[in-house]
């Protein structure tokens, strides 16, 4: 299938860019943020590239509403980051090199609620090769190196409840058993350790049936038998296997900061 590639965002502005010369005169006519328009009052220094970035992602966008129903941001992309999902065509084969974006995820640029995926969509021809599942990891990867334990904008579509469940139920079962030091473990260890919100780690234990009760102390405290995850693992023969390996970002990778 070749390699995949999560690639920065279009929208994002390079340094390498060559800036125009200064001038008094706006190039930009306005700013639009939400519902208000602003008037220009300065030079923009990288219009046609900004312009240019825009309109893919917005292209991107609109193309994306052909498949997903409550598809709803589609103008006004300034306040998110496209990460997209190349497939590029393997060295000596008679198939033409021409790199091909196959799935993308958008990601607010500054989220009150630590969402770490605004929408996400793998192109119809691509489907049902577990590339959602990457676009996924990426975003949590993305979550950690910026260290904020995040998830994705809700509500969730159907699909999208589907997709998460069983990329929640792998992460939840790895860290888990991942933690062999460890007797008790809490809502916020699990939390902490997948860099998932407390709310998706509770309803990914309730979906997974994997809760019992003390049988000595029936106090209503909860339990995860370690042994009950294995058993739970084999019956649904899960994949443990991260989708994505943390030491494959680039180290120079531009982490968020905080405002």
């Amino acid at each position: 299938m070749g390699s995949m590639a999560a690639a920065a965002s279009p929208i994002v502005v390079s340094s390498k860019l060559t800036p125009l010369p200064k001038s008094t005169n706006p190039n930009v006519q306005h700013v639009v943020l939400g519902d208000i328009l602003f008037k220009t009052w300065y030079l923009s220094y990288y219009p046609e590239e900004l312009i240019g970035r825009e309109l893919f992602c917005q292209n991107l966008s609109l193309f994306a509403k052909l498949f997903l129903d409550n598809k709803s941001v589609f103008f006004d992309v300034a306040a998110f980051n496209y990460y997209l999902l190349v497939h590029n065509t393997p060295e000596g084969t008679s198939v033409s090199s021409e790199q091909q974006v196959i799935g993308f995820f958008s990601k607010e640029k500054m989220s009150w609620d630590n969402n770490n995926l605004a929408c996400i969509l793998v192109f119809p021809p691509w489907q049902r090769k577990g590339l959602g599942k990457i676009m996924m990891g990426i975003s949590y990867e993305l979550s950690r190196l910026e260290g904020h334990i995040g998830g994705p904008e809700k509500p969730l579509s159907e699909l999208g409840r589907i997709g998460y469940l069983k990329f929640w139920q792998s992460r939840v079962a790895n860290a888990i058993l991942g933690m062999k030091n460890k007797t008790t473990l809490s809502v916020e260890d699990i939390a902490e350790a997948c860099w998932m919100l407390a709310e998706d780690v509770v309803s990914t234990l309730k979906e997974m049936d994997i809760l019992g009760t003390k049988k000595k102390k029936n106090d209503g405290t909860l339990v995860i038998s370690k042994a009950r995850v294995r058993e739970w693992v084999s019956l649904n023969k899960v994949d443990l296997r991260p989708p994505v390996d943390e030491e494959g970002f680039v180290e120079d990778y531009p982490v968020e900061e905080d405002e």
